[in-house]
């Protein structure tokens, strides 16, 4: 829903300001349109309908995994694919993956969207809508802006739909940005947010010349500059970063790899979350036993690490998937 549009059709009708909180309640709660908000005139409700559209987005598809996870691949108003993600788990967790472009600019290589065409970046409308759409199928407790593209390269846009996240039962606490260590939005996420939102740093390699193999971005911001400003955030907010490091066979997975890993990272800064490949054609994923092998050695380094549960595999969960496949057909 654009609140920007919803307030400037309720001020040019000369509705009173409430309106505007009535109307963006129903859509935080779930409803399923104008028709829904029954504390609204029905006069109203009609005119909301033809000059306010419900979503920004349009669903194209749809896919439900075994495990539960809900893969939904959007369109945007200038037919631009845009894809999210919902996670469900056993604890009760029900946690939402955002897109916060239309492809991505930065081409990692081990990353479908980073192998698609860069469109555009989302609008704050555009990156809520995403959200909306989940929370009409039920509760939501999390959300992680690690879909399609680099969040800090639009992070004025992704701040102004993480503001409005608590109204849909998503708290600033349980949010996350990531970044690959773009240091500009980097660094104004670092001093201007204050909010306790988590940073995360998808990192994938443990030293300069590998991560720019896999993470062309590393050639422009190298790895020291990137782990110094995320020591800095650590500091500021007393809160460790998540280090996101994708495990790929015979790439980044080796034990010295992991001993170099541990000794580039501080436990008083950061945390691991070890994450199985989910395979886009360029990699394999590294065996159970050598994820296992290489969490042994940063645990026995004292660096807290965790494996990430493999969620939606069957229905193309990891980033850029569907849309690229969807583009194919």
């Amino acid at each position: 829903m654009d609140l920007t549009l919803l307030q400037e059709m309720l001020a040019a009708r000369g509705e009173p300001a409430y309106r505007v909180g009535q109307v963006w309640e129903w859509a935080a709660r779930g409803a399923s349109g104008y028709d829904a908000m029954t504390n609204v005139p029905a006069r109203l409700r009609a005119g909301l309908a033809d000059e306010v559209p419900f979503s920004t987005l349009t669903v194209e598809t749809e896919a439900r995994s075994r495990d539960g996870t809900v893969k939904a691949l959007f369109s945007t108003y200038d037919g631009h694919p845009v894809e999210a993600v919902l996670m469900t788990y056993r604890d009760g967790r029900r946690s939402l993956c955002l897109s916060s472009q239309s492809g991505c600019p930065l081409t990692c290589t081990f990353c479908a969207t980073g192998q698609m065409r860069f469109r555009r970046n989302l609008t704050a409308s555009e990156i809520l809508d995403q959200a909306l759409h989940f929370r009409r199928l039920g509760s939501l407790s999390h959300a992680v802006f690690m879909g399609m593209g680099e969040p800090m390269l639009n992070l004025d846009h992704v701040l102004g739909a993480a503001a409005s996240l608590p109204d849909l039962g998503v708290t600033h606490r349980r949010t996350t940005i990531s970044t690959v260590g773009w240091m500009p939005g980097l660094s104004r996420f670092v001093d201007d947010v204050t909010e306790p939102i988590r940073l995360a740093l998808s990192l994938h390699a443990p030293d300069d010349a590998l991560r720019s193999q896999l993470m062309p971005v590393n050639e422009r911001y190298p790895l020291g500059d990137v782990l110094a400003e995320c020591r800095r955030h650590a500091a500021l907010r007393r809160r460790k970063v998540f280090v996101e490091y994708v495990m790929l066979a015979g790439v980044n997975d080796r034990v010295e790899q992991a001993r170099q890993l541990a000794t580039l990272l501080d436990s008083r800064s950061f945390k691991v979350n070890l994450i199985p490949y989910n395979p886009t054609g360029a990699f394999d994923g590294s065996s159970r036993k050598a994820v296992e092998a290489f969490k042994h050695v940063l645990d026995r380094g004292g660096l807290s690490a965790t494996v990430r549960l493999t969620r939606g595999r069957d229905i193309d969960a990891a980033c850029g998937q569907l849309a690229a496949k969807r583009a194919a057909a």
